[in-house]
């Protein structure tokens, strides 16, 4: 007589559970109706001050996370009686095998290993799906809600287009006239008007990609980093155009997730602003690099500049004399990035081998270094703060916030879903703009907190990786730019309401 082996007899068992249970569901979805309009009853005979149309609506919200938690926990006892059954019939197996031959060890510990290996991919897809559908859910509820809360208003007010290849950085003049700076791959430079988005002047003077531009604190002057492996000090004398009136475009509130389109391209690929100026020679170039030369900052007071090069070094330069005063070493690999601090004579360097470094020069006779190892990929830019802060960010998909007095390790730390370029920090609000590699721009406050981020769709936002951003919290129009390797640079007006960065 043919005896039923465990493997088949727990199968069995299992497809007639699951048959119970699958039963079981449809007699919940058969009496769904009536429950909810029981429910609704009860509501009604209630005293509450909310209005009836919000009370109907969190019922039909608590009534979905209902459901949704209880097809969680069917789908959870189901995924286990499988795991318990493939764990049961490799059991099985590994047993048989045990009474064969010499080889017997060497195959219980296969069985053994493909046990572990298939329960432990079983709980990997449990674990995601359940998340994947919890995330989901989660994301339906919180937009239901989104309407009855403050939320920040992010208005794109004007696009900079002009440049043929993508734009890796720009800046904002701290002297009047306030004017908007690109640095480009196409070997130029642009300064725009904010206000009317036209470009002002074109400096042709790089024989390379113009990977940085900065400008003086107090006077009209530019430094400009080049994969020509110098940097140039440029002067620049424009005039503003007349402002023309701004087209009413529509307020769109942050966070919204619309993407109709991966289009990639820019608008055309121009020649360019046809009536704009150029100068092609630079006042003062620093030479004395051996590779790109990526970024450049001017130290407070304007006297001194720093550069930071592919050869894994940062120098300091005298402006007046272009004399090299210090070659700043110790990194490993390539420099990324370079920042200055505000009112100190303080530098930071950021590179590929993980770590940013806090160059001290204000003791003239003495300058000291500090390494900071916060980071498990390139580090693409640490910036200072107005206050005793420090904000890196890294390819790691990771922004940290660390504290000057104490940076043995990070007061706050966001995770993204992305490469983190090029950030900057709010002078006011202290609110961090995060430009990705995956076309999104995110804001956060200090200690961590989302507050919005930048609409993307067909018709507005980056089609291309951005590469950075730069806040200009004094002008009226728009106080916030971004630029990337779509081949434009884009102004918004951000407003982030008191009572959501408080949250």
């Amino acid at each position: 007589m043919p005896v039923e082996s465990g493997s088949s007899a727990s199968s069995r068992q299992a497809k007639q559970k699951r048959k119970s249970h699958s039963l079981s569901i449809r007699r919940t979805n058969s009496t769904e109706q009536e429950r909810t309009g029981l429910q609704r009853e009860m509501l009604e005979g209630q005293d509450s001050k909310l209005p009836l149309s919000l009370r109907s609506n969190l019922l039909d919200l608590f009534g979905q996370i209902e459901r949704e938690f209880e097809n969680l926990y069917i789908e959870n006892i189901e995924l286990r009686r499988e795991i318990e059954t493939l764990n049961d019939r490799l059991t099985a197996e590994g047993q048989t095998i045990d009474g064969g031959d010499l080889t017997k060890g060497a195959l219980k510990a296969k069985a053994s290993h493909s046990t572990s290996q298939l329960s432990q991919k079983l709980k990997t897809t449990y674990k995601a799906s359940t998340s994947k559908r919890s995330h989901s859910f989660h994301g339906k509820i919180v937009s239901s809600f989104k309407a009855t809360t403050s939320r920040a208003v992010c208005q794109l007010v004007k696009e900079y287009v002009g440049h043929r290849d993508g734009i890796w950085d720009l800046s904002v003049t701290r002297t009047q006239p306030v004017v908007l700076g690109t640095a480009s791959a196409d070997h130029s430079a642009m300064l725009w008007s904010i206000e009317t988005g036209k470009c002002l002047l074109k400096y042709l003077g790089h024989a390379g990609s113009v990977n940085s531009i900065k400008f003086h604190p107090t006077e009209q002057m530019a430094l400009t980093a080049s994969g020509d492996q110098t940097a140039h000090i440029w002067r620049y004398t424009v005039q503003l155009p007349t402002p023309q009136p701004v087209a009413d475009i529509s307020q769109t509130p942050c966070d919204d997730d619309i993407d109709f389109s991966d289009k990639d391209e820019a608008d055309g690929d121009g020649d360019g602003p046809s009536e704009c100026p150029s100068i092609r020679v630079s006042s003062t170039t620093l030479r004395s690099h051996q590779g790109v030369v990526i970024a450049a900052d001017w130290l407070v007071g304007g006297k001194q500049v720093v550069t930071a090069s592919w050869d894994r070094a940062a120098n300091l330069y005298d402006v007046e004399t272009s004399e090299l005063v210090h070659s700043l070493t110790g990194h490993d690999q390539e420099l990324t990035h370079c920042c200055t601090h505000p009112t100190q004579r303080l530098v930071v360097t950021s590179s590929r081998d993980t770590t940013f470094r806090l160059w001290d020069f204000r003791d003239p006779s003495i300058h000291s270094v500090n390494v900071f190892q916060g980071h498990t990929d390139t580090v693409t830019s640490a910036v200072f703060t107005v206050g005793d802060n420090v904000v890196s960010g890294s390819d790691d998909r990771t922004v940290k916030v660390w504290d000057l007095k104490n940076m043995r390790s990070p007061i706050a730390t966001i995770r993204t879903d992305s490469a983190v370029n090029r950030i900057s920090v709010s002078v006011n609000q202290r609110i961090i703009a995060l430009p990705h590699d995956n076309r999104q721009v995110r804001l956060f406050d200090m200690s961590g907190v989302r507050l919005a981020r930048l609409p993307r769709s067909n018709r507005q936002g980056h089609r291309r990786m951005v590469c950075c951003s730069a806040w200009c919290e004094d002008n009226s129009s728009c106080n916030l730019f971004s630029c990337g390797f779509d081949r434009q640079a884009i102004g918004w007006n951000i407003n982030i309401p008191a009572l959501l960065q408080e949250k």
